[in-house]
């Protein structure tokens, strides 16, 4: 059986402000570094094999910090980059909360229905984690491998293997510098820290 370890990467400036991150690359900052030096506590006990990560700042960075003080190796994970958000990307949350109450609505409710403007639907996202999965499931029959997902890429992830709902994904950009343990098998099981 399959472990991943799914990592959320430490906060950026753009978490503290509640901005929209989507795939605009911004780097960890004080509190992201020390989150990610609490994870790395933290992980010292999984026996995790192989660390993978999409190249976007925040997760790279995240990714090396922990590679580097575990000894384990580091990959890039090809195509999985964040949700495209189009024209929100930079945006205040809340900024869309007053000016779209409908779209952020929809957003909270169904965010599969919701492309924002000039982004990407979340469907597409979808595609993108179901190939991945399915190339880490050939490389991997067992094992632990960790693997360092933003959102709202990593609860797409989650939602994916466990099969569960989706969530608010407004506040899942506040799960950052967390991870839990998702092993794959005839029924998925979810360990959260």
């Amino acid at each position: 059986m399959l472990q991943i370890i799914l990592i959320r990467p430490g906060s950026t400036d753009y978490d503290v402000q509640r901005r929209i991150q989507g795939t605009l690359d911004v780097p960890l900052n004080d509190q992201g570094a020390m989150e990610v030096a609490q994870m790395i506590e933290e992980l010292r006990g999984q026996p995790i094999e192989l660390i993978y990560s999409p190249d976007c700042e925040p997760a790279m960075q995240t990714a090396r910090a922990i590679s580097d003080a575990l000894g384990v190796k580091l990959k890039k994970l090809d195509h999985m980059e964040n949700l495209d958000q189009g024209l929100w990307q930079g945006v205040l949350i809340d900024e869309v909360r007053v000016k779209q109450p409908r779209v952020y609505r929809q957003w909270q409710e169904r965010p599969e229905a919701v492309c924002p403007p000039e982004g990407e639907m979340v469907g597409e996202a979808d595609e993108r984690i179901r190939a991945a999965i399915a190339r880490l499931e050939k490389r991997h029959k067992e094992g632990a491998v960790g693997l360092v997902l933003p959102e709202p890429l990593a609860s797409l992830l989650r939602r994916q293997l466990c099969q569960c709902e989706l969530g608010d994904l407004w506040k899942a950009t506040e799960e950052h510098g967390r991870w839990e343990v998702l092993e794959l098998g005839p029924k998925p099981l979810v360990h959260s820290t």
